[in-house]
């Protein structure tokens, strides 16, 4: 964390305008001279009070960077030496902007261990605590003035907000860059997931992504303008990959009991739910939950779950064949005029349905037993004894499903 105090290479970092500007107090070269004689007192003493009061710290120093805070803290306050012995501070070129591109690649560290501010701005603040009362303690040695103290202070406490608004800088600039990447790499993982791609490589592009796979994931297909509203009812490991209409969401980890939640909370927004799958085979829930949209049904209602649809999947999987069996298996009634066909195509639909109990045809067709009678008298008829072969009652009962 600290070893980037240690750099005096001004990298990248341009003049930063967000960096609180003070006109400084100038020491005259004896009292300067008297504070460098005491600042390795002072690192010393600051570095102990930041492991004590900090303890995020301690546990680096412990595990051998004692050397790398130590040279950090020295090159802090060598840098606040010397701006106090010159003018115009705030400008790119004096020797505080070591200091700050220091400071700006300390936060952009802190981020990328995945590290908040707190602990760095609390050694800041520890660290200005402790610096300036070994360094005011010098410096009244020295025959500083209470007038030059009080300005000798000011300047002390600048000089730390500038370089705690540095850290902070950097801190947001590398969230914001890893940001970006981290999402970036999680669209190709989710494309390589619907494009079923092979499992070694899914597992190296979730390790690139930073992303830890869930048991199972579950396409679901919704609207582009309900992504939102989606994503914030989700599980924040959800997947977006691309910019499909509809979009897809790749939900982890919600089969068995988690999946009648994630039905309700998808509840008016259109959104079709695929089966789970285990996490590297979720474009077969995805295959699933674009052929159920595509067979329609879908409506501000409940969300359509494809474990409801299973029949109409299986009887439309092969539009041509299914239109083929309802030829041939309709052919008896080819010949009848229309009227007729109609009633008897409804009547066998319900007998086939009711497994031939009179009553209940009767019922659902709100016609009497013996209409149903005569009817199916008409069918045995057309159909002989082929009304008893299994093989011709299932195909007459997907040709009328």
């Amino acid at each position: 964390m600290f070893s980037l105090f240690a750099n005096n290479d001004a990298g990248n970092l341009r003049s930063r305008e967000d960096v609180p500007v003070t006109k400084p107090t100038t020491l005259s070269v004896d009292v300067a001279r008297s504070i460098r004689r005491g600042l390795p007192k002072v690192a010393e003493d600051t570095v102990a009070a930041i492991v004590e009061e900090v303890p995020a710290y301690a546990g680096a120093y412990s595990d051998g960077m004692s050397a790398i805070i130590d040279n950090a803290v020295q090159l802090a306050l060598g840098g606040f030496l010397e701006l106090a012995t010159t003018r115009g501070a705030a400008a790119a070129d004096t020797p505080i902007q070591p200091a700050l591109d220091a400071s700006y690649k300390l936060g952009r560290g802190e981020a990328r261990g995945g590290r908040s501010m707190d602990a760095l701005l609390g050694a800041f603040r520890v660290g200005a605590r402790v610096a300036f009362r070994g360094l005011a303690e010098e410096a009244v040695a020295a025959g500083l003035s209470a007038a030059q103290l009080a300005r000798f202070a000011e300047l002390v406490f600048a000089y730390i907000d500038a370089l705690s608004a540095a850290s902070v800088s950097g801190h947001a600039e590398e969230l914001q860059t890893t940001g970006r990447a981290r999402a970036r790499e999680l669209d190709k993982l989710g494309l390589r997931l619907l494009a079923g791609a092979p499992q070694d490589e899914l597992v190296a592009a979730a390790e690139r992504a930073g992303w830890t796979p869930p048991r199972t994931l579950t396409a679901v297909l919704v609207p582009g303008g309900r992504v939102r509203g989606a994503l914030a009812v989700l599980d924040p490991a959800t997947l977006q990959p691309g910019d499909d209409e509809p979009a897809v969401l790749l939900v982890p980890d919600v089969e068995g009991p988690g999946r009648p939640a994630l039905l309700r909370a998808l509840e008016g927004r259109e959104a079709v739910v695929g089966p789970p799958r285990p996490w590297w085979d979720v474009a077969a829930s995805h295959r699933r939950a674009t052929r159920v949209a595509e067979l329609g049904g879908v409506g501000d209602g409940p969300a359509v779950d494809t474990q409801q649809r299973l029949c109409e999947l299986v009887l439309h999987a092969d539009e041509d064949a299914l239109a083929d069996l309802r030829a041939a298996a309709l052919a008896p009634l080819q010949d009848l005029s229309d009227s007729s066909r109609e009633k008897l195509t409804e009547t066998l639909r319900s007998w086939l349905l009711h497994h031939g109990r009179r009553e209940a045809v009767a019922a659902e067709l709100f016609v009497h037993p013996q209409t149903v009678r005569y009817r199916m008298g008409q069918l045995r008829d057309l159909y002989g004894d082929r009304l008893e072969d299994p093989r011709t009652v299932l195909e007459l009962t997907l040709a009328l499903a």
